[in-house]
């Protein structure tokens, strides 16, 4: 498995990511064993780096990663938390709360449902218009020196907040929606944690699957927030997998699949970039993996942005409430 630093001042992972999300109902039912079998893969092929949020699930996802850990050496995963969001029985979003008293609580119950006594990576999900960063981050960064907490991170926020955060503490990585068609952070973010050595994990680099070259449209079903995605609704999403269909000629010449080709884009975008997959099943992360030999010229990748150059999606990445508490979407 090939290796990459996460930011100068964070651990080396592998070159690739398990997102966690998916096996905890955000698409719609998953399958408890499946999920499980796919994160002992990803492990034993080498896979170091798996996301998850306390939120995912209300928790359902941290105890299934923990679940999965069992009876292996805590060494071979590097966990990485988002808390914050908040949610009701319903699992209806309430807002954000990054009170220092409150992260501190938050981390009390994920260790306990991921079964650790350490977490690698803890980040804010999002930036709590309540809260000053500097006391979110000073919060973290008390978990730090007492021992729970190894390494701090960043979700969607700007360039402003990124550097106020790193004034406090040093970051290690941003993790942020990055994709073919998700290219936002190329306008100030990604230069700015250039600028101060952090590094990104990409989510969403198959867009929820719209451009994994497997979505169909009316693919979504019950319970899936995709049916709510602006990407994927009627006048956009045709548009969109027209985009797709670009991709699938150039992957079919090249031998590889559509989601290779989204994959691999990513990873070719710097070294400091580690893309994260939510593969819910085997065969897809395998498929994933194999993202990591597909290598590409000046000239592939000139096609590429011909196919599908900047801002050509149809439709936000979020509906308009959840782009509204978007710290990296503020201009």
């Amino acid at each position: 498995m090939q290796q990459r630093r996460l930011g100068k001042t964070g651990p080396s992972v592998s070159a690739l990511g398990l997102g966690c999300m998916g096996m905890s109902g955000m698409y719609g039912p998953s399958d408890r064993a499946e999920s499980i079998a796919t994160i002992h893969a990803a492990l034993e092929a080498g896979v170091t780096l798996l996301d998850t949020g306390d939120f995912y699930g209300m928790g359902h996802n941290e105890m299934l990663i923990g679940e999965a850990l069992q009876g292996r050496s805590r060494d071979q995963a590097l966990i990485s938390v988002k808390f914050g969001a908040l949610r009701d029985p319903a699992g209806n979003w309430l807002g954000y709360d990054a009170r220092p008293k409150a992260i501190k609580s938050f981390l009390a119950y994920t260790l306990q449902r991921l079964r650790v006594d350490h977490i690698d990576i803890y980040r804010p999900s999002r930036l709590d218009p309540d809260v000053p960063i500097e006391d979110t981050i000073g919060a973290v960064a008390d978990l730090v020196k007492a021992g729970y907490v190894r390494h701090i991170g960043l979700s969607e926020v700007g360039a402003d907040t990124i550097r106020r955060a790193a004034s406090v503490h040093p970051i290690c990585d941003l993790q942020i929606e990055y994709s073919l068609i998700s290219r936002g952070i190329e306008d100030s973010i990604l230069s700015t944690c250039r600028d101060l050595g952090i590094g990104i994990t990409a989510y969403g680099v198959l867009s929820r699957g719209l451009i994994s070259g497997h979505w169909q449209k009316g693919g979504q079903g019950q319970g899936d927030f995709r049916s709510h995605s602006p990407r994927f609704q009627d006048g956009n999403v045709e548009k969109n997998l027209t985009l797709v269909e670009g991709l699938r000629r150039l992957a079919e010449a090249r031998g590889v699949s559509v989601a290779q080709i989204a994959i691999a884009w990513v990873a070719a975008q710097g070294e400091d970039i580690i893309p994260l997959v939510g593969a819910r099943r085997r065969d897809r992360l395998t498929e994933a993996l194999g993202a990591l030999d597909v290598k590409f010229t000046k000239e592939d990748l000139a096609a590429i942005e011909q196919i599908v150059p900047k801002g050509a999606a149809a439709g936000d990445r979020y509906p308009s409430a959840q782009m509204a508490m978007l710290d990296s979407e503020r201009v």
